[in-house]
Parts: C-alpha cells; sequence; structure tokens
C-alpha cells in the first residue's frame, strides 16, 4: 500500500510559491498519516479500518483529512495575522503566545518592594517581573483618558492582550468602552477611584480610595478583581492592607513603561526579561506625539524583534 502516490510528489516539486508551500504541507501530512498507521492509531471516528496483512493485527485509518482539516486552520490563522500586521503598518505579525501555563507561577513581593510585615500580614505582592522561562512580556495599560476606538480594533485583529487599571474618574463617562474590551478577552482591574498618591492618605482614605473602586468594578464589569495597581506606583504598608482587605491577592507594577516615541527602562541594562510586565497609558494626541496605535507600533517592532510575545497577565496568575 502507497500511502503518499508518486503523483502526488511530483505535483508537490513541480509547484512554487504559496501552492508548492500547500502541496509541501499536505504531502508532510499523508507522511505524518503514514506513520499514523504504522503504529496502529485509530481514525477519529475509529471507522474505515485498513485490510491487515497476512498475521498483523487490524489498523485503522490515519486521521488524514483532520491533520489537513488543521494544518488548513493553522495555515489561515497565520495568513490572517500577516495581513492584519499589514494592514496596521506592522513589518511583521506579533508571535504568538504559548498556552496559558497549567501550573501558574508562584508569585513573591520583588526583593527590595517589601513593606514592614509583608509576610506576617500576608500582604498583596509588589512585583515587576512574572517568574516564567516562557519568552513572553506582558501589556498593561493605566488610567482610561483615551478611549480610541481603532486601538481596540488593532488589539483585536492582532490578537494582542493585555490588561486594564482603571480609575474611575477617567472611564466614568464611558465604561462601555472598557466593557466592550472586556468582551474582546482582555482583563479590567483596579486602579482606584481618584488615582491620588496613596501614602499620603489615612488608612480609611486609601479604602475609600481602592475598596469603593472594587464595589464600582463589580458593578459595571461583573466582578471584584484580585489585581490592583497603586498609582504612580507609590505605596505604604496601609496600601497594601487597605487592597487586601477588600479582595486584593495582587500589586503588579512594572518594569518598562512605553510612550508612543520612546521605551523607559527601570532596569540598568535595558533588556527585556521572560515574564517582564510593561506599562503604558490610555493616552493620544493631547498628551503624545501620536495615538495608540502608533504607540503599539513601536512597542511591537521591538518586542517581536526580541522574539518576545504578548502574553494575558492573568493567565499567569
Amino acid at each position: 500500500m502507497r500511502l503518499v502516490r508518486q503523483s502526488d510528489k511530483r505535483a508537490v516539486k513541480g509547484m512554487r510559491g504559496p501552492r508548492a508551500r500547500h502541496g509541501r504541507a499536505r504531502a508532510g501530512l499523508a507522511v505524518l498519516a503514514a506513520c499514523a498507521v504504522a503504529s496502529g492509531c485509530a481514525a477519529p471516528d475509529g471507522k474505515d479500518a485498513v485490510e491487515p496483512a497476512h498475521g498483523q493485527q487490524p489498523l485503522k485509518a490515519p486521521p488524514a483529512r483532520a491533520l489537513d482539516d488543521y494544518a488548513g486552520r493553522l495555515l489561515a490563522a497565520q495568513a490572517a495575522r500577516v495581513a492584519a500586521a499589514k494592514r496596521w503598518r506592522l513589518a511583521e505579525p506579533p508571535l504568538a503566545a504559548p498556552p496559558a501555563p497549567a501550573k501558574k507561577p508562584v508569585i513573591k513581593v520583588r526583593k527590595g518592594f517589601e513593606v514592614d510585615g509583608q509576610e506576617d500580614l500576608d500582604l498583596p505582592p509588589v512585583f515587576t517581573t512574572v517568574p516564567t522561562t516562557d519568552k513572553v512580556v506582558f501589556l498593561t495599560i493605566d488610567d482610561g483618558a483615551e478611549k480610541d476606538p481603532a486601538f481596540l480594533r488593532m488589539m483585536s485583529e492582532l490578537k494582542i492582550p493585555y490588561t486594564a487599571f482603571l480609575s474611575n474618574f477617567l472611564v466614568k463617562n464611558d465604561y462601555a468602552y472598557f466593557r466592550k474590551m472586556q468582551a474582546l478577552g482582555n482583563g479590567v482591574n483596579n486602579h482606584t477611584l481618584t488615582h491620588p498618591y496613596l501614602p499620603g492618605l489615612s488608612y480609611a482614605g486609601q479604602r475609600r480610595e481602592i475598596c469603593d473602586m472594587q464595589d464600582i468594578m463589580r458593578k459595571q464589569f461583573g466582578k471584584r478583581p484580585v489585581l490592583f495597581r497603586p498609582p504612580f506606583g507609590n505605596y505604604n504598608q496601609d496600601t497594601l492592607r487597605a487592597a487586601g482587605s477588600c479582595g486584593i491577592k495582587y500589586a503588579p507594577i512594572w518594569n518598562e513603561e512605553a510612550f508612543v516615541d520612546h521605551i523607559e527602562w527601570r532596569e540598568e541594562d535595558k533588556q527585556l526579561r521572560p515574564g517582564d510586565i510593561i506599562l503604558t497609558h490610555f493616552r493620544g494626541r493631547d498628551e503624545w506625539k501620536g495615538t495608540m496605535p502608533d504607540m503599539v507600533r513601536r512597542l511591537m517592532k521591538y518586542v517581536t524583534g526580541k522574539g518576545y510575545a504578548v502574553a494575558r497577565l492573568e493567565d499567569y496568575l
């Protein structure tokens, strides 16, 4: 029994360009099918048994059509990513993130970022990088001042995940924009009511800023988040105590900050690391020399060029 016909091989050999690549993919699938037959793998529906040779156990036909369909879906998905990148003026499509880890990393406070009583009081950890060997970074966006529909379309079409940290005084005039963002699979989280310098407030004042925002998040977005980012990255023990008292489990800040025309670094070597959290803001031409899509183009050129994918922060927590 010849599983790969010679005519198929000649046809693939004579093709050029995309048609040739598709032909080679089909031929490769036929080889996989041959391996499946040789190892006695069953077809997806358990039918179409192949007649065994004398003295052999019955073999099942390979899932050739399923393999072909799968390859077709992969090719179509990649073609869509390439087309989206071209549409949004990226030189190359963003790299796809790996699947979310089944075993989540253990998140600990970054050394030097602790507060008194951090462990004894079981306070939410402040961290800038998620411990992972995956070559991924996490994009986080703060405040909520700019509400650019083009940004939502761009991120959806390019399939770039991100996590928002919202301040109520900036988002209350258009909760629907951020609900649409949430519906597209992106996280919405707590960034206080009015974006104050929290260490300058009493414990009660900080708790009001954080916990009242939790109530608003529940009302507007369906749940109280477990992620909280202190404004300006400033906090003290009261901040973390208040946050923990109303359901916050993590207080991620950032290792890099992206602007429309440059990147700022926390580390002196100015290098991305696996698991780094990147901060940017909902900003537009009123405050930047460009738009949010402009910022994404610059950032993704750098991130992709360094061989990193953007993953969803919540998938690792």
